[in-house]
């Protein structure tokens, strides 16, 4: 932030909960504009909509469905009349479970058009101006599904997989431009979402949600669940960070 007249700003995807909320906070404590992409969010989540005035300080919303190129492109060329987004986040993602034979096709598409489709998308978006300025960081949040595969995780763990070979890509070719590409590959954290996975193994095997979290932890290399500070923390680092890839 040094040298900076006008705040830095940055957009986070699936910004309203979870680690994308966490992020945002963050993020605005360290005085970014920060505007927070979601499909949907708390309705007294109310400052900011639309995009008349957006970010100019602090913390503010506008509903985008990453997935779908025209939305993209719609809101982020509103946001880029504010001025030139510094960071982007990727954390907007879905997650489902099935077994090979009973993952649809539907389901395989939704998983890639979110975790993988919406990342290329906004990084597209913002890497022209990223690069004219010679600064820029893009985070995506991928998964330990990423790196390696588990039973019951097919749509999901091609996307992570898809998503993670993309920045790497990017990585490559932003090298040496003063834009960095990252990815976090965390384990199950707990957002809403592990949280709902916990509760569905306590449910098919009739076990109580302590019983069903201490199973799902087996399978992390923390033997525990992460908690969103944790990662939320780790990639506000890699903000101020000059690594890549």
């Amino acid at each position: 932030m040094s040298g900076q007249t006008t705040p830095r700003l940055a957009v986070v995807t699936g910004g309203t909960r979870g680690i994308g909320a966490e992020v945002a906070n963050r993020l605005v404590a360290q005085d970014y504009r920060v505007i927070a992409l979601a499909r949907s969010y708390p309705k007294d989540m109310t400052e900011g909509l639309g995009v008349t005035g957006l970010g100019v300080t602090g913390f503010s919303i506008i509903a985008c469905d990453v997935s779908d190129p025209d939305d993209v492109e719609r809101v982020f060329t509103a946001i880029a009349e504010l001025g030139t987004i510094d960071v982007l986040i990727n954390n907007a993602g879905i997650s489902t479970s099935n077994p090979i034979g009973r993952t649809t096709v539907e389901e395989w598409n939704q998983n890639l058009a979110v975790n993988a489709t919406g990342p290329f998308l906004c990084s597209r978006a913002v890497l022209p101006a990223m690069l004219n300025q010679s600064f820029g960081r893009i985070i995506t949040v991928a998964s330990t599904a990423s790196l390696e595969g588990a039973p019951y995780i097919a749509a999901y763990a091609a996307s992570k997989h898809a998503a993670l070979g993309f920045m790497r890509v990017l990585a490559a070719e932003v090298a040496g431009t003063g834009v960095t590409a990252n990815s976090v590959c965390p384990t199950f954290v707990r957002t809403e979402m592990t949280v709902a996975s916990i509760a569905n193994i306590a449910k098919r095997s009739g076990c109580s949600l302590a019983e069903a979290e201490a199973k799902l932890a087996t399978a992390t290399p923390h033997g525990r669940i992460l908690e969103i500070d944790e990662v939320a923390a780790t990639i506000v680092d890699l903000v101020s960070s000059n690594d890549n890839g």
